[in-house]
């Protein structure tokens, strides 16, 4: 599932929001002590070429789906290359990829829409970030932003949560690492150069009235809007170093210590803040919902018709308890775990 989520310079990211899925994972680590935070990363980031991990498998009756669970953020000058992964891929009929949302605005249409969401996007009646945090949270986003952002007086006075977006891009940039979706890329190669069919599950969100969308985010609660920011912030002081660790085991195809490490997701807060706009809460559910099932019903038409077949997913959203392998499971499809 694609995740669009909060890009303050595009020109439609208020919308793009409503294609926003959550994998959030409850984390069990227990906060670092206060000094952590200033403490610089020195987790040595695997480089070079790395195999990843393995494939999940689901068969029924002689057909199989091989699934890879993908990782981000993954380290800068990390290779992913598998030959196994690239085998399957060449004896496979298909390959599937994630699910992603399109929304439909227009051009012109969306070009209207700009004052509204240049305004959306800064906090109500002129506020800056100093006049809506507490004292400690602005002390913490102030050395947070002086350490991973620097001089931007702009984003003083942006909402609290697209803040927190610039800081965990900027965050994740300074310590080695890249949310872009290397697996995918590399599949995708490997599916072109092997002929192979690459199915994208994608869904068509209409938006019949997007200036009523826009008014809608606007309406944030404040103290819900601070709380997307509070856990960003936390996550940036203490999970940086988990985050590494965690993209060495993904790239070194080392599942028990990936599971081993916590995974706290800011985005849960984050979205729960955009949905907690009455009128946006049932959409936003919806779309996800939509989301889901479109990359359920391509995997089990795959099943059905093809051999073998090789789709890709989050691998947060794997080893979910009711995420995706859970309902399969339930559909009656046998689940083998990577050895």
């Amino acid at each position: 599932m694609k995740l669009t989520f909060l890009r303050p310079a595009s020109g439609v990211f208020l919308l793009s929001l409503l294609c926003a899925p959550t994998f959030a994972q409850t984390s069990s680590e227990a906060p670092l002590p206060a000094d952590a935070a200033a403490t610089e990363l020195d987790q040595v980031l695997v480089t070079g070429e790395q195999p990843g991990p393995g494939l999940w498998k689901v068969s029924k009756n002689d057909h199989v789906l091989w699934i890879l669970g993908t990782l981000a953020p993954l380290p800068k000058k990390m290779s992913w290359r598998s030959k196994d992964t690239e085998a399957v891929i060449a004896d496979s009929q298909e390959v599937i990829g994630d699910s992603s949302a399109k929304i439909n605005v227009g051009f012109f249409r969306g070009l209207t829409l700009v004052p509204s969401l240049l305004r959306a996007r800064k906090n109500p009646d002129g506020a800056k970030l100093k006049d809506v945090l507490s004292p400690e949270q602005y002390a913490r986003w102030s050395a947070l932003k002086a350490k991973y952002i620097g001089r931007d007086n702009g984003i003083e006075s942006r909402r609290p949560m697209l803040a927190a977006q610039e800081l965990y891009e900027k965050a994740v940039d300074r310590s080695g690492l890249s949310s872009k979706n290397a697996a995918w890329d590399v599949v995708k190669q490997a599916a072109k150069k092997n002929k192979i069919p690459v199915t994208s599950p994608k869904i068509d969100i209409e938006l019949d009235d997007p200036k009523a969308t826009i008014k809608e985010f606007e309406t944030t609660p404040v103290a819900a809007d601070i709380a997307c920011l509070e856990t960003t912030m936390q996550r940036v002081e203490t999970d940086m170093q988990s985050m590494q660790l965690r993209a060495n085991a993904w790239a070194s195809g080392d599942l028990n210590a990936l599971r081993s490490l916590p995974y706290p997701d800011q985005k849960a807060t984050c979205l729960a803040a955009i949905s907690s706009a009455p009128g946006l809460r049932d959409r936003v559910q919806q779309v996800q919902k939509r989301m889901i099932n479109a990359w359920m019903t391509a995997v089990q038409t795959a099943l059905a018709k093809n051999r073998s077949t090789l789709a890709v997913v989050s691998i947060a959203e794997l080893v979910k308890p009711d995420g995706r392998l859970a309902r399969l499971r339930a559909l009656g499809y046998t689940v083998e775990e990577p050895q």
